[in-house]
Order: C-alpha cells, then structure tokens, then sequence
C-alpha cells in the first residue's frame, strides 16, 4: 500500500524510514558528550575527551565497515544466511556502542543509509535499487566499485513479463527466482501490485442489461443505506462492477482470500471492535495482502496491512535489525485499526474516504476533497490516484460478497480454521532452536508463527513470541529452569528414561560436569535437558522428533540407524555386523538396553 500523504513515496520512504530506529536510539543508549573545540583562539587543539571520543566514532565506523564488507563477500559466494549474519553484525557495532548515534553527523549519515542499504538489498524492488557505492562515500568504507556493482546486480529482481505471471503472481507470491535479497526468507507480492494496474472489461462493467443485475443494485443499495454492513457507504455502479470481477476472471483470488482469512478474520474482528471500528472494515486486509502475513509490496509496504515503514514508526511499529513488526499478527492489525480511525475522525466519520487516506495518505485525499469541493468520496473520486479509485470500491466488492458468500457464488469455499498459538515473553536473546525444542516444533515454525523476526534470535530485550497453541508451559517450565544460564550457546536435547549423566555426555560429547552445570537442580536428566554447544559436535546431534527420512552422518566414522520392534542393543549391532560392546558405548548403553521402535542409534561405519 501506498500511504505517502504530502509527500512523495520515495522521499517518504527515505525520510521515514528511520524514525523508529531513531527513537529506539535516542532513548535508549548512554548519552556521550562530545566536547567542542575549546574557545580561548585555539580552535585547532581538542581537548583530551575529544579526542577519545572521535578515536572512539573512528572505531565505530571501521568495525561496521568491516561487517559489511564480510556480508557482501559472503552474498557474492551465495552464502546467504552468513550474509545476513555479517549485515546485523555491521548495525550492531552502532546499535551496542555507547555513543548516540544522532549526536554525530559522521555516525548518523552512515548509519541511515546503512539501514537504508541494508533494507533494500533485503526487501529489493525495482524502482528503488541499491546504492552501495554511495554507502561506501558516506562511511567512507572504501568499498571496491566492481564489488559494488556485482551486489547490485545479484539483487535485481526478475520482471514477470506476461500478464499470466503477473496475475498469479497477486495470488501464489513472488517466487525465489523473481525476488532475490540476501537472505533465504520469502516474500509473498502484494495483490495491490495488481489492482493498481487492474481494467475492468466490458462484461464486468454491465450493471443494466438484466433486471437480475438491477435489483442486486438495489438490495445492495438499502443494505448500504441501512448500515446492515456495520456501516454506511453510498451504492456505486463501480461497486456492481467489481463483484463481477470477482464472480469471473478474478474467482480464484477471492476463493484464495475468503479461504486465508479464517488465519486471521477472529482476531481482526475482536481487535477492530475493541479500537471502535467497524468489524467489517476489517476485510480491507484481504485487499491488502490477501492475508498474507510476508506480504511485500513495491513501495517497501509489508505484513497484512502493508505499512510502509514511515506509517509504522508513526503507529509504533519497531523496524530494527532485529524485528519488523509491520508483519506481526497483532500489533500491526493493532495499529491499522487505529489509524483508521484517526482517518474516520479527520473526514466525520466517512469510512469510505478513511479506506481512501489508507491507501494513498490523508494529503491526496485533501488534496482531492479541496479540488472536489465536497467532502464526499465519489465527488473527489476523479481526482484520487488510480490505485486508490481501484482500491476502495474493491473493498466494498469483497465485504458484500465475503458477507454473502453463497448469494455471489462462494458458498463452497470454507474459510481456513483459525490460526491458534500461545504467546509467552521470553528472555533478551533467546535462541529459537531452544524454543522450538521446547515446543515440540520446528524453527522454520515458529518463525512462520513469528514473522516479524528478522533472525534466528529474539531482540535483545525481553520479548513476546508466538508458541504452538498448548505448549506455553511447558516452554516456561524449560526457560525458567534455563534462567541461570549466561551463555545463549545451547540446545535442548531429550532425554531417555533412566539416562544418567555419563550417558548423556557419551551421548553428546559434553563432559557431563557441563551437562551438570546448565541443568542446575536436576539430579538425573529428565525431559528436555539443556546441552552446551560452544566449542564442541554438540550440532552434529539431532534433536527432532524421528522422521521417516533416512538419517544423515553425523561425525566421520559413525553412521546412525533406526532400530526395529523389540530388537536390544546386542541385535541391532549384530544386523549390521558390528561389535555390541561399540554400539552401547557409543550411545550410552548397556549391550542387552530394550530399544523402542524407530530410535536413532549410533553405529560405527566399516573401513572401506
């Protein structure tokens, strides 16, 4: 969505862009007085302080430098995920100084462009490329030209070229190879990106020449009258004219909408009514983001209600290196909801122009009321952008039909049910393979329940996530019991009943005195267990539930089997002709140990 207001939106975008990071900045690190030059005539000398100080903003910028730079090697080698790793490193040497960032022009311009830098090679489009080498001049990084020029050319997204791909692109995504930044996470194209360019055909447009479609008008028209809707709008033949877009070419983009808002449709609903909105406003998302949570729109707009990041900052919504909270679930619906209240207020209570100022910014729709000389939607209708005068009688089309769906043809689609989790806050830093194993789930899971998170980590402050519905404490239960642990290096690994210590540690690879030492007040291992990773093989141990893939090796020489029904120790050892005694070492095992069905076992591998 387009929300730029006064002002362009490639300025807006520049300009807003950082105000939350701004804030976070501002309000939140130590403050460092930089002293002045001393004022007795000897402007050229600086004082000991001051000199500590630029030595320090110096340090700053070298280290950030040299991040980014191992970012860039790592995307020219297709090392996406260190890539990624090497960008967050290079904001965190401004984010974790003790210098504010806003009180140093050297460090403030180098710092909102390398976010800005950062966030289009992340989130790339067409019509803002990135600009590294003038990345490279603010921060005077010294960044090769050729370097430059190969980054910017792995990041340019592919076109889809036929109206096809253009129109299934509004419904299934953006794939990998049209969207390429420097991380593996997907994006989803916003269907605005469609309907800005969207023609009625002539078919659609016949309202008149069946008194079937004449009284559709009509019952349309008194419900709209007689607020049956939650709110009242005036009847349009546009209106007509989209439900029969959608009763035709564009079905299987209402099937798919009508489908995904049973996700999210109750939590709209509920946080609508509790902002004083009408609930049935709510259906705006599926125009938005077809309830796409990683929806992304070419103005840089995401998450279902395509905030650009200006908006966003203007609602609370945090854009750091850690989070973009444009695309959570609650907190963006959240701010939707009130800004479209405060549009509702400025035009008295006019849904209508309220939908409009969402799309295209309270300034166009000011702008169109004044050259209108009426504070009425279809009055200023002819002097709206395009998108816009697409965007609000579409929204009107889809909240007819989506409240009478067999009436239009779509009683067979049954909306998806809704989407159900637990939210807990968890500790600065929390690793989300520890959550994921504490859930019973998969990380790739939890960052789908979580998309604001740009990492593998949660922010640096407490922070509340989404769990699997049921799992909240049971997470708990393990994160407490976690709570003395200083060093985030650590994985959770299920334990077998009757497991001691010395068998966990010849299982894992961890002395066990460190096994010990990270599950205080437990005498045996019990459930999950907390096991050091740093410095050891402790990643090479799988953790997840079996599946029905044939395991990989784990460490050279060992290869891991599944065990049948009823078999010991002693006879899987003998099926694959190896030595009993080697096989109980190896995991921790007496020779005649019961083994369940499907259990992963350690084997030693034959010399070749």
């Amino acid at each position: 969505m387009n929300k730029k207001g006064n002002i362009g939106i490639s300025h807006s975008l520049r300009v807003f862009g950082f105000l939350a990071i701004i804030f976070f900045i501002s309000g939140s690190f130590i403050q460092a007085q930089i002293t002045n030059n001393t004022s007795n005539g000897r402007n050229n000398s600086k004082t000991e302080e001051a000199k500590k100080a630029e030595l320090r903003i110096k340090q700053v910028l070298q280290r950030s430098g040299v991040k980014f730079n191992e970012g860039l090697n790592a995307l020219e080698d297709n090392r996406r995920d260190l890539a990624r790793e090497s960008f967050d490193e290079s904001v965190e040497e401004f984010l974790l100084s003790d210098i504010n960032v806003q009180s140093n022009d050297d460090l403030r311009l180098c710092y909102n462009e390398l976010i800005e830098t950062i966030y289009r090679m992340e989130f790339p489009n067409a019509k803002e490329s990135v600009n590294i080498r003038r990345l490279s001049t603010i921060c005077q990084w010294g960044i090769k030209g050729e370097t430059a020029d190969n980054i910017a050319k792995l990041i340019i997204p592919k076109p889809l070229s036929t109206e096809n791909e253009l129109a299934k692109s509004a419904v299934d995504g953006i794939t990998e190879d049209s969207l390429v930044g420097f991380s593996s996470q997907e994006f989803e194209a916003s269907p605005l990106d469609e309907l800005s360019r969207l023609e009625l055909t002539a078919e659609e447009e016949d309202v008149d020449s069946s008194p079937e479609l004449r009284q559709e008008y009509e019952v349309i028209r008194i419900a709209a009258q007689n607020r049956s809707l939650g709110f009242s709008f005036q009847m349009h033949r546009l209106v007509q004219q989209y439900i029969n877009y959608y009763r035709g070419r564009g079905r299987r983009t209402m099937e798919v909408g009508l489908y995904r808002s049973g996700f999210f449709m109750t939590m709209a609903r509920r946080i609508f009514r509790e902002e004083g909105v009408p609930e049935n406003v709510a259906w705006l998302g599926q125009v938005e983001s077809a309830w796409k949570p990683t929806a992304h729109s070419w103005a840089a707009a995401a998450g279902l209600w395509q905030f650009i990041p200006g908006t966003g900052d203007r609602y609370g919504l945090q854009r750091t290196s850690y989070v973009d909270e444009r695309n959570s679930f609650e907190k963006a619906t959240r701010a939707s909801a009130q800004y479209l209240k405060f549009l509702a207020n400025r035009y008295g209570g006019d849904w209508e122009l309220a939908m409009a100022g969402y799309n295209c910014g309270e300034g166009n729709v000011d702008k169109a009321i004044r050259r209108a000389g009426s504070r009425n939607f279809w009055a200023a209708y002819p002097y709206l952008p395009q998108e816009t005068r697409n965007y609000v009688p579409n929204i009107l089309a889809t909240i007819i039909i989506a409240n009478n769906p067999q009436t239009y043809g779509f009683g067979h689609v049954r909306p998806a049910p809704r989407l159900k989790y637990d939210r807990i806050k968890v500790p600065s830093s929390t690793n989300l393979g520890v959550l994921a194993a504490a859930s019973d789930t998969s990380v790739e899971y939890l960052r789908y329940l979580n998309p604001e998170l740009r990492t593998t980590r949660t922010p640096p402050v407490p922070y509340v996530v989404r769990v699997p519905a049921g799992k909240a404490n049971n997470v708990v239960a393990i994160l407490r019991r976690g709570s003395e642990i200083t060093n985030n290096d650590v994985r959770l690994a299920q334990s077998s009943r009757g497991e001691t210590w010395e068998n966990l540690s010849r299982r894992t690879g961890i002395p066990a005195a460190e096994l010990i030492a990270a599950n205080p007040g437990m005498k045996f291992p019990r459930g999950k267990v907390y096991v050091p990773t740093k410095g050891n093989e402790v990643d090479a141990t799988t953790y997840a539930r079996p599946t029905s893939l044939k395991p990989s090796l784990t460490v050279a020489g060992i290869d891991v089997v599944k065990a049948k029904s009823g078999e010991t120790v002693k006879s899987l050892a003998e099926r694959h002709n190896v030595k009993p005694v080697e096989v109980a070492k190896l995991n921790g095992l007496y020779v005649n140990s019961k083994l369940n069905e499907g259990r992963e076992i350690r084997i030693p591998t034959k010399p070749e």
